[in-house]
């Protein structure tokens, strides 16, 4: 199972990319665990200067934006 987190302090862009990763893990029927992280520590020790970041298994995938939902599909495969 891949855990993947949503860093972010929960503005609207950090809600939007919950709901794309959570829609794609669905649609893809991906064995996932989604979690957001809104402590400012924690997501400080992501290295995460700006969200919302994604991390998968660990390792940040994006952060600072938002990206297309075939980007989305193709990371979390």
């Amino acid at each position: 199972m891949n855990k993947i987190l949503i860093l972010g302090t929960g503005c609207p862009k950090c809600e939007k990319l919950y709901k794309l990763v959570t829609d794609v893990v669905s649609e893809e029927g991906l064995d996932a665990e989604v979690t957001k992280i809104t402590d400012i520590n924690a997501i400080i020790e992501y290295g995460v200067m700006m969200t919302p970041a994604l991390v998968k298994d660990g390792k940040v995938l994006v952060a600072g934006k938002i990206p297309s939902k075939e980007d989305m599909k193709k990371m979390l495969k």
